[in-house]
This record gives C-alpha cells, sequence and structure tokens, in this order.
C-alpha cells in the first residue's frame, strides 16, 4: 500500500482551468446591416454585396460574414435577385 501510483489522467481542477482558457471571452458584434439600422439590402449596391461573396462566388456563412440571421436571409435573396439581372456572377 506504501507503494501506490498516482492515478493517470487529469484531475477535475485541471480540466476547468483548461477549459476556461479555451474559452476566451469575446466581444459581442453587430451585424454590419444592423449597426447601419438597414430596413433592406439593396440588390443595386455591388460593394457591400461583394463583401458577402468569396473569390469563388459563394455565399460567405452567417460566422464568417458576421451577419444576424435576418440579414442574412436578406442578403441571399439580393444576391439571387443581382446574379439573375446580371450584375453580378454565378462563379468567380
Amino acid at each position: 500500500m506504501a507503494f501506490m501510483k498516482k492515478p493517470f489522467g487529469k484531475k477535475k481542477n485541471d480540466k476547468a482551468a483548461e477549459k476556461k482558457k479555451r474559452m476566451k471571452a469575446r466581444e459581442v458584434t453587430k451585424c454590419r446591416f444592423c449597426r447601419e439600422k438597414a430596413e433592406e439590402i439593396d440588390y443595386k449596391d455591388l460593394g457591400s454585396l461583394q463583401r458577402l461573396v468569396t473569390s469563388q462566388g459563394k455565399h460567405l456563412s452567417r460566422k464568417r460574414s458576421g451577419n444576424c440571421a435576418r440579414h442574412q436571409r436578406m442578403s441571399c435573396v439580393a444576391l439571387k435577385h443581382a446574379r439573375f439581372i446580371g450584375l453580378m456572377s454565378f462563379a468567380g
């Protein structure tokens, strides 16, 4: 009994400390269109639409673009209108 080894693995306190390190406090950023208080996203505004599209012509996700759900849906529809009319290309 005197020669018992310590148990393998990490202690509970070590796991909690590691979890805190991984979960850093992030600043909550508002959607770009919410900050501007935009009611609609215009399909003719190519400058703002091109920021929401990758170089391959794909629509950026909410996480990467920073949009809220409402404005992400609106930007998707505006992008579709701009592509249909011919203002933006379907592929990069």
